[in-house]
Formats: C-alpha cells, sequence, structure tokens
C-alpha cells in the first residue's frame, strides 16, 4: 500500500473472490455461476442496434427493467431499485442504514462482503456463531436493535432459515432495517418479498448471476417499501446515477421475463444437486441440506484442503475456505451432470 491511504483503511482486508481462471482448462464448480447461457431471449435482446447506442448514457432511473422485475414479484416499480451486482445494493445498505451509533449483525460463518462492508465503512459488526450443526438460530438476532443483515439460504453452507423465522426477527426488531440476501433462493428456498408489504423495515436483495445466467452482466435489485427505496436510490445517484449499463439493463429485462428459460435451467440445477449429493454421500462425505446452486461437503478422513489440491490436480476447481469450523469442507458448485460426473470420477482418483 502508498504512504498516502487513508489510515482508516490501513487495516482492511478485502473481499478474496473465487479463482477464476481464464484459459477454462478447468470444470469450474468454484464460484456458483449457472453452467446454463443466457436466456435466448437476452442474446436476441443484445443486437448490433443495441450495441451502437453504447454511445449514450443509460436510464439512470431504468424504468424498464425495473417494471420487469417488479411486474415479476407482484410489487409496483417504488419498491424495487437495482444495483451493479448485488454487492453494490448491500454496499448501498450499509451506507444507508448503519453508522457509528447502528451496528450491524451478521453469522459468523456467512458471505464475506458483510465484514468486509462493515470494515471499509467503520460500522461495529456483531457477528452472531452459527450453532454447531451451522443452522441459524432466529432467537439469537431478536429484539437486538441493530441493522440485521442474513444470507437465506446461506453461503456458504447452503442452509436456509423459514419466513416464520425472517418475519419474527423483523417484527422484533421494528426500528431497524433487516435485510435478507436472497441470492441463492431460487433453488430452494422461500423468498421474504410478500413479508415486504407487511414490515416497513424489511428489505430483499436478489441477484440475476445465479439462476438467471448473468454473472457477468452485474445486476442485483433489491425490492421493499417505498420509503426505504428512495433511501437507497438517494445513496446511489449520490454515487453513480449511471451504474448499469446499457447491455445489462436490457439482458436483465429479457432474463427475468422469460419464465420458461428461468425454470427449465433451474430444475436442472436442482435435479443435480440431488444426483450430486447421492453420489457424495456413497463416497463418505456429510452434506449439509442445500437450498442452493452448490453443496457444502466433507468426507469423513480426508480434510478440505487436501481434496481441493487434488480436484484442481486433477482439472477440477471447487472453493475451499482455510478458516476454523470450514476446513473439513469443500464448497462445490452444482453444474451439469457432465461437470458432476467429472468431479466425482475426479474424487474417486483422489480417494
Amino acid at each position: 500500500m502508498s504512504r498516502f491511504l487513508s489510515d482508516r483503511l490501513l487495516s482492511l482486508t478485502p473481499y478474496t473472490p473465487g479463482e477464476q481462471p481464464q484459459d477454462f482448462n478447468y470444470v469450474k464448480l468454484n464460484t456458483n455461476e449457472s453452467p446454463f447461457e443466457p436466456s435466448p431471449e437476452v442474446i436476441k435482446a443484445l443486437n448490433s442496434d443495441e450495441v451502437s447506442l453504447l454511445r449514450l448514457y443509460s436510464d439512470p432511473e431504468c424504468k424498464k427493467t425495473v417494471k420487469a422485475v417488479a411486474d415479476y414479484y407482484g410489487v409496483e416499480s417504488k419498491n424495487v431499485v437495482l444495483g451493479n451486482g448485488s454487492d453494490e445494493i448491500l454496499s448501498f445498505i450499509f451506507e444507508a442504514f448503519c453508522d457509528k451509533d447502528t451496528p450491524v449483525a451478521f453469522p459468523d460463518i456467512s458471505y464475506g462482503f458483510y465484514e468486509v462492508f462493515a470494515s471499509l465503512y467503520g460500522i461495529k459488526a456483531h457477528v452472531i456463531p452459527l450453532k454447531e450443526d451451522y443452522s441459524l438460530c432466529a432467537d439469537d438476532y431478536c429484539g437486538i436493535n441493530e441493522t440485521i443483515v442474513i444470507a437465506n439460504p446461506n453461503a456458504p453452507t447452503g442452509m436456509a432459515i423459514s419466513l416464520a423465522d425472517i418475519e419474527k426477527i423483523a417484527s422484533t426488531n421494528p426500528d431497524n432495517v433487516v435485510v435478507i440476501d436472497e441470492a441463492y433462493v431460487d433453488f430452494g428456498g422461500e423468498s421474504a418479498v410478500e413479508l415486504t408489504k407487511k414490515h416497513d423495515n424489511l428489505i430483499v436483495v436478489q441477484t440475476f448471476s445465479k439462476s438467471r445466467q448473468l454473472a457477468g452482466a452485474r445486476l442485483g435489485f433489491a425490492v421493499a417499501n417505498e420509503a426505504l427505496i428512495t433511501d437507497l436510490n438517494t445513496v446511489r445517484f449520490s454515487t453513480n446515477p449511471y451504474n448499469i449499463n446499457r447491455l445489462t439493463l436490457l439482458a436483465g429485462e429479457a432474463a427475468i421475463k422469460d419464465t420458461a428459460y428461468f425454470e427449465k435451467t433451474r430444475a436442472l440445477i436442482i435435479e443435480n444437486r440431488a444426483y450430486t449429493v447421492s453420489e457424495l454421500e456413497k463416497r463418505n462425505f456429510t452434506v449439509l441440506d442445500s437450498k442452493t446452486n452448490f453443496v457444502f461437503a466433507s468426507h469423513k478422513t480426508i480434510g478440505g484442503e487436501e481434496l481441493y489440491k487434488g480436484l484442481k490436480a486433477n482439472g477440477v476447481l471447487v472453493r475451499f475456505f482455510n478458516k476454523q469450523r470450514l476446513d473439513k469442507y469443500l464448497r462445490i458448485t452444482i453444474g451439469t451432470r457432465e461437470q458432476m460426473d467429472a468431479l466425482l470420477a475426479a474424487l474417486d482418483k483422489i480417494i
């Protein structure tokens, strides 16, 4: 780091993304991307005429895409805000609803960006341990009077809590914002979008990266009551009003309207997940109950790091977290059946 870096950032540890090899020689099961191409409607929307319009700024209000998202979820446009990936939405949330007097609470094992954002913005973090079995206890968050951020389903465990638990957390913290990060909800979780109509302190965040095959386009959104969306737009317009490019807006609109392709690809992921879990269990793995497009698995005799290195040597990338309570496990993205068979064949060599 340089001698010019602000003192408040000297201790900042940035988020570490999964490996992104550019040679594509690996079976890539490490960053929870979809193995399927974007919807054909997306490809059709991104035509040469639209590319020629890149000389113009994108719509700062993102009207068409916002309306498409609102229509899909049964809310109004005033209840939706778009971001450059859900990470940007989460960043806006930390800026808007946390400060020196309002800490943020989140689980000790969850999405790594929560801790990074708290550190970046100088917010006190209340880190609440998951239970021994990696489940989240809703009672730990009831009445704590802090901004609360919960990934549901959780990453990297893949486990989920019920809508009843979410409602209990929101209702017992009426004067604080409760954020439910639903990046993986389409693969088996229950969305809390409907609860945003009942609880004015609830924000649901989702992404187009996983179930709608647009990880490279960078598009996320939040659903909440109008006042909270206004707050988030205030931060957005004070940061970068043109945060979503023209082509991504078109891609997002086309993707969310193509429900048939969404349902087809989602079903294939869920089917391949069930197959993978069954095959891993035959090989002496313990697999947590996943509601996501990945599984979190540990072998009864071989450590996580050894398996990770062995798989990489055999051309398969998975995610290994070298941290306490996680280092026995691998997080394995669910891909095509062919990709999962390649994983299993590599595991058989190692085992």
